[in-house]
């Protein structure tokens, strides 16, 4: 029998991984119809790519789509019929969402979090046209894990992004299905697969404090190998009688 390729060993960490997400979170049911928010980058596109693979298991039975949402007045220079093809060569249907924001309506609010906040709102809008009951997002655990950090540091919260979230107010659920899924393995993958990056010229991107807590996360890593496992057996591991009342 012939030895793994690298490419075989990393698709099958990277889906072992996915898998157990999916399975231990239970992030998909039978007859889920599921819209992939995909933004260009590695981590959507990747997302994109496992579950249109996942898909073609016989059970669970989903089907999968994906959108892309274009801001008008974001300068993004979006690559709409590479992300069409890569969509539909996965055999996913693609559809195009454009939306703007207008800063001057909440001035409390960064750009940043009013154009995420604007974006959410478009996947929800294209959701319940096309009667999708679930919205894939692309958060892998180090996304999770630098959202912990954050809430901490800057909220005061113990809190980050869950694997499921049931918004019943809207009749709709978030799944994020690469959340035990490692960032390196992704970046590695976007190299074999060829993911073509697409340019953000965004004027209000700058050094934020997810950037640094993505060297924190590392440094972390680096003082421990297992850091990254215990944060997050940490987030179901609260010990509330070692800690302040309330």
């Amino acid at each position: 029998m012939a030895p793994f390729t690298t490419e075989e060993k990393l698709l099958r960490r990277i889906e072992q991984r996915f898998n157990k997400g999916v399975v231990k979170y239970e992030l998909i049911n039978d007859d889920d119809k599921i819209l992939v928010g995909v933004s260009g980058g590695k981590d959507s596109l990747a997302l994109l790519e496992l579950l249109a693979r996942r898909s073609r298991i016989l059970k669970p039975r989903f089907s999968v789509m994906a959108v892309h949402v274009g801001m008008k007045n974001i300068p993004y220079q979006t690559d709409l019929s590479y992300l069409k093809a890569f969509a539909e060569k996965l055999g996913v249907p693609f559809v195009y969402y454009e939306t703007s924001f207008d800063m001057s309506t909440d001035t409390r609010k960064s750009p940043c979090f009013l154009c995420s906040w604007n974006r959410r709102k478009a996947l929800f809008t294209v959701a319940k046209e096309y009667g999708c009951n679930k919205i894939a997002l692309g958060h892998h655990m180090d996304d999770v894990l630098r959202t912990l950090l954050m809430n901490m540091t800057f909220q005061g919260a113990f809190g980050s992004m869950p694997p499921k979230l049931v918004m019943n107010k809207f009749d709709m659920t978030i799944i994020r299905p690469m959340c035990l899924v490692h960032e390196a393995d992704l970046e590695e993958l976007a190299v074999m697969h060829e993911y073509r990056k697409q340019v953000k010229n965004c004027p209000y991107e700058s050094d934020s404090n997810r950037a640094q807590m993505k060297r924190i996360l590392k440094e972390l890593e680096e003082l421990n190998p297992e850091a990254r496992y215990n944060m997050w057996g940490a987030m179901t591991n609260v010990q509330k009688e070692l800690l302040p009342s309330k």
